[in-house]
């Protein structure tokens, strides 16, 4: 059983204002695996205000960018001699698979890597050349830190979430209250752990788990001068009216539908192979799963059949079992979620392939469904345009290039994608024509140099390499 009955507050374990501590379940069987304090508003006043003490006074702040980069970088080196415990905790508490949380520590020191890199090349100060020879004037421009940052973050993927935002904000020279989701109190208490150990001076950071209540008491606090949030795009929508209304400076990561084309020249098998990850990891609890499958009219069924071999293939169980590929859903409201969509896409009359809103035989204590593929699927069913947020695929056909493309587009979100070809060129020339933030071709990795985020309801703003980085600061400009 693990325990965290206090509070990292201000760089500090702290008594929380409620003792009431909240129990943490295990997706797989419910039983209790860790109990974990919750902040509540009186915790966020304490936190915020000794953020904003600690901006204002300038230590962390003032201190050369140098500097706060060899302290993130102490972080970065903690954090890799801890990969093994942050993938076994987060598996603990999400149902994440095995396979995925150690996986997805190279990714997170990739991450950081790109971010320190892009702060050591970063302008912090330069002086332009006048447009005019002849002027006396000359300007010198200014990368400073915003002041006090909210960083709110999602349940799935907590640690990418978490340094995605603290890093950049850090190195920066902002003072960062994290806001974590409940069911993360284990993972993201050990985060807090490890943040403690590597120097950063009183008042610059505080990791709090909270509900949603709190967590709009936080991101509507006046002494907050930024929000960095990821999640639905529901709540996403609420955070911009809050920002709006308190000119906020605000970044948004927020849902997705990403569609995968599968153009008619591509090796199918291999397409589908890359699908495994693309549109499945994480128990597909991923914003951008590519879980819109758009296979050519004339080897539809190839497609369709291939992607039925392949999920019913994987196995489905206990996260900790290294065979198994699709572990449980977090919560079992997220299960009763996906179970219903999936009654939903038989009653909007698309072809059940595989799977079905039945829990998979053996499995009832814990959060799980089966993994499910639709075919004869309409672009304009729900189960296409809305957000599932589980191992669920649809496959959709096309005509041509052109109506792929379309239907690529006709979707609310653009966050991320795929194309799949044997002609690397074409499939770049098509990814260019898809109006979405990121897109892969072939199943490429994310590349953290890169801005990451989203068009159209899938967000506002980027994260990653040295894009990321500046959305933390704020240009000054001085003429002399």
């Amino acid at each position: 059983m693990i325990t965290y009955d206090r509070l990292f507050i201000a760089g500090s374990w702290v008594e929380p204002s409620s003792p009431e501590l909240l129990d943490i379940a295990s997706p797989h069987d419910q039983s209790v695996v860790g109990r974990a304090a919750q902040a509540r508003p009186a915790d966020i006043d304490r936190a915020v205000a000794a953020a904003r003490k600690s901006f204002d006074a300038g230590e962390w702040r003032l201190t050369p960018p140098a500097e706060r980069i060899a302290v993130l970088r102490r972080f970065n080196a903690l954090r890799e001699e801890n990969a093994e415990k942050i993938a076994q905790l987060i598996s603990l508490e999400n149902g994440s698979a095995g396979w995925f949380t150690r996986a997805g520590q190279p990714g997170l020191t990739r991450q950081a890597n790109a971010y320190l890199k892009a702060a050591e090349e970063f302008g912090w100060e330069e002086t332009l050349v006048p447009s005019d020879p002849a002027s006396p004037v000359r300007s010198v421009v200014r990368r400073e830190a915003v002041g006090v940052v909210a960083a709110v973050i999602p349940w799935n993927s907590p640690f990418s979430s978490a340094t995605s935002k603290i890093i950049p904000a850090l190195v920066a020279g902002n003072s960062v209250v994290l806001k974590v989701s409940p069911e993360n109190s284990l993972s993201m208490g050990f985060l807090a752990e490890l943040l403690e150990r590597v120097g950063l001076p009183e008042g610059v950071i505080s990791v709090l788990p909270a509900d949603r209540e709190t967590s709009e008491y936080l991101v509507s606090h006046q002494d907050v001068d930024k929000i960095a949030f990821t999640g639905s795009t529901r709540a996403g929508r609420r955070i911009a009216s809050i920002a709006g209304e308190q000119l906020k400076r605000v970044s948004l990561e927020l849902g997705g539908k990403s569609a995968a084309i599968i153009l008619p020249d591509a090796d199918i098998e291999k397409a589908v192979a890359g699908l495994k990850f693309a549109s499945l990891l994480n128990n597909a609890e991923s914003c951008i799963a590519q879980t819109r499958v758009l296979a050519p009219r004339e080897k539809y069924e190839e497609v369709v059949t291939a992607l039925k071999e392949l999920v019913e293939s994987l196995k489905v169980g206990d996260p900790n079992d290294p065979d198994t590929f699709i572990g449980p859903m977090i919560r079992p409201d997220q299960q009763q979620r996906v179970r219903d969509y999936i009654q939903l896409g038989i009653e909007e009359g698309a072809r059940l392939v595989t799977g079905g809103p039945q829990i998979p035989q053996g499995l009832e204590k814990g959060n799980y469904v089966t993994p499910t593929v639709f075919a004869d699927v309409d672009n304009s069913m729900r189960i296409a345009q809305e957000e599932i947020f589980g191992p669920v695929l649809v496959v959709i056909a096309y005509d041509d290039e052109d109506d792929a493309v379309r239907i690529a587009n006709d979707s609310e979100y653009g966050l991320s994608g795929g194309v799949w070809s044997s002609d690397e060129e074409h499939a770049l020339a098509v990814a260019r024509r898809i109006r979405t933030g990121t897109i892969t071709v072939n199943g490429a990795s994310v590349a953290f140099d890169g801005p990451f985020g989203g068009f159209k309801a899938s967000g506002i703003g980027r994260e990653y390499g040295a894009v990321g980085l500046g959305t933390y600061t704020e240009y000054k400009t001085i003429t002399v």
